[in-house]
């Protein structure tokens, strides 16, 4: 790679980055790319060239372009990429320093940094977007994260109930999928949440989700993207690495706090009168379940 890469990002950043740069073939190109990413960019070249009417030469000279020196050495970063998105806990262990005395402070300067990257990673528009999708009220929104990110899933959800009516947190178990699939209707959402280890079967659920009402899917994935995210209409890319053997997911549910305070904002009359609601009949059964003192 050149001087002109940036260490530690990701092709598709280098691609969004460069994106004024490029001419109406390579923009061609990179939506070839970004569409099935990272594998649409593993092909052979002549298939490349094939899938996005462009010459071999300019395939050539986009990639020198995002500062790599051929094809070859493109596709090598890709396959790293790959293997960064399967990384366990062992693996991951093998980069920390260990435990020492600033080990707290350190890893919140980390969380924080870790924030800071990945709010510079979502543009107000995109975030806007997204929000939008949340807020309307004629959609229904359903939820869904992986082994661990089921727990950010079940954060917005148990949120959003709060606030608006017509969300689901859709059952960890598959044979369940089918009762929230016939539910779901074209202008409905469908959050997914899905970090590296991707989950297969997140994928599978997304698929035919897909398929069956072609709803809008937000994906909240990391920087080496799930599979998830060929389906999905928004994809929300964090910064969840934070040299340890746990990635972090600081930046998920900041990200989560956010879109339920936008939420809430976008429909405050609304959305105050259901919380009222909401607290009084909490308490009421909270009430109705305490037990009878003996005088």
């Amino acid at each position: 790679m050149t001087d002109s890469t940036i260490p530690g990002e990701t092709v598709r950043e280098q691609i969004r980055r460069a994106a004024d740069s490029l001419t109406a073939t390579e923009r061609r190109l990179s939506a070839l790319i970004l569409s099935n990413y990272p594998f649409a960019g593993l092909e052979p070249i002549q298939v490349i060239a094939t899938s996005s009417n462009v010459s071999a030469p300019s395939i050539s000279r986009f990639v020198s372009k995002l500062g790599y020196q051929g094809l070859q050495e493109f596709q090598q970063q890709l396959i790293k990429e790959l293997k960064q998105g399967q990384k366990s806990p062992l693996d991951l262990r093998t980069t920390t320093s260990g435990i020492t005395d600033e080990f707290f402070e350190n890893f919140i300067q980390k969380s924080t940094e870790l924030l800071k990257a990945s709010a510079g990673a979502i543009t107000a528009a995109q975030f806007e977007r997204v929000g939008a999708l949340i807020s309307d009220p004629r959609s229904d929104i359903f939820t869904l994260g992986g082994r661990i990110s089921d727990l950010v899933a079940q954060y917005l959800s148990r949120h959003l109930k709060q606030i608006r009516a017509g969300v689901h947190q859709v059952s960890s178990e598959d044979d369940w999928w089918p009762e929230y699939i016939m539910r779901m209707r074209q202008r409905d959402v469908l959050v997914l949440v899905d970090f590296r280890r991707y989950q297969r079967s997140l994928e599978e659920f997304a698929e035919r989700v897909s398929k069956h009402c072609g709803l809008k899917i937000i994906l909240i994935t990391d920087r080496w993207m799930s599979p998830i995210s060929k389906y999905a209409s928004e994809v929300i890319a964090l910064h969840i690495e934070n040299e340890t053997a746990f990635d972090s997911n600081v930046a998920a549910f900041a990200l989560i706090e956010a879109l339920i305070t936008r939420v809430a904002e976008a429909n405050w009359p609304q959305a105050s009168q259901r919380i009222k609601k909401w607290d009084s009949l909490r308490t009421s059964v909270s009430h109705q379940r305490e037990p009878v003192r003996e005088s």
